[in-house]
């Protein structure tokens, strides 16, 4: 339905990690945020973050120059998922409360339309071109796709059990849900807006990233303390990378070459280098790490602490000792 776009493949690549004092991900800043915020989205130009409140009922929107919060948005009941256009100009969010997506207009911060969706909704994504939008609905096991022109839904999906986030490839052809109550990813056709696979995976999947080559989807698997890695050549598991307890979110850097995953009962993110498909760092941060975001240069790093209601923001710094320790 949506358009495809043309990108081109890109090589891969990690600089080794040295004992002892070095350059390593560490936290250097926290951000005190709403009530239980849930999930983060940065802004394609850097600037902003934009963070879910579950129990608040709204949008922090940090900026990230000073990493301040600089204004608060009201949105829909139990705000979860959070998705921002490929031109910065909106915002989108998922109410899973109310059933609705909540859209926000970032140029003066305010919600411009709510639109309904199906039951529960959690996970949202844009489409690379900025034409459409799609949201998993947990509680009705669907996919809403809303054509952005006009903020209708213009098609639904039956995906797996319990459906959690959604990806897709750079050029938008595909998109990949995960299936957190059967265990899978459910991959769909955008052309046709069709399911066309479904790949088993660990268990309890939620949080997933596609590499920015298109080859590769990692999947973070709560239930086996695992992230699955799926050639998408095949739609097949090529490669299980053992993590902490019940990893979460997972976001990938724009060169691919690293994976941040947030251990939700282990309060850490684990870092995995994807030349060698190995954790390389284990860093510590607020309890019940939920969402996380990488900025369009690679670094920081935001990651969104439900319990402690900040985020924690991570950079690539010398450092040496607990919060660097892999």
């Amino acid at each position: 339905m949506f358009g495809v776009v043309s990108v081109s493949a890109m090589a891969l690549g990690v600089a080794g990690m040295g004992a002892g004092a070095a350059s390593a991900d560490t936290v250097v800043d926290t951000v005190r945020v709403g009530t239980a915020p849930f999930g983060v989205a940065v802004s394609p130009d850097g600037s902003r973050a934009y963070v879910t409140n579950v129990v608040s009922d709204s949008v922090s929107v940090i900026e990230t120059a000073g990493n301040a919060v600089i204004g608060s948005i009201g949105v829909g009941d139990a705000p979860a998922g959070v998705a921002v256009s490929p031109d910065g100009s909106h915002v989108y969010v998922t109410n899973q409360l109310e059933d609705t997506v909540s859209v926000i207009e970032t140029a003066g911060n305010t919600v411009i339309d709510t639109i309904e969706v199906g039951d529960t909704p959690v996970g949202v994504a844009t489409t690379p071109d900025g034409l459409g939008v799609y949201v998993t609905n947990n509680g009705d096991d669907t996919v809403s796709v809303i054509e952005t022109a006009d903020r209708t839904v213009v098609e639904t999906i039956g995906v797996g059990n319990g459906p959690q986030d959604v990806a897709f490839t750079p050029n938008g052809s595909r998109a990949f849900v995960t299936n957190a109550l059967e265990d899978s990813v459910s991959v769909i056709e955008t052309s046709e807006n069709t399911l066309v696979n479904t790949i088993r995976v660990g268990d309890y999947p939620r949080g997933l990233a596609v590499t920015p080559d298109g080859l590769r989807v990692y999947v973070a698997n709560g239930g086996s303390d695992t992230v699955s890695v799926v050639d998408t050549a095949t739609d097949t598991v090529a490669q299980t990378i053992p993590a902490e307890d019940f990893p979460w979110g997972l976001a990938l850097t724009p060169d691919g070459s690293r994976a941040y995953v947030t251990n939700l009962y282990d309060a850490s993110v684990s870092v995995i280098d994807t030349a060698t498909n190995s954790v390389v760092e284990r860093i510590r941060v607020g309890n019940y790490p939920y969402g996380v975001a990488v900025s369009p240069d690679g670094s920081p790093v935001y990651v969104v602490n439900h319990e402690a209601s900040m985020v924690s923001v991570i950079a690539d710094e010398t450092c040496s000792g607990s919060l660097c320790t892999s």
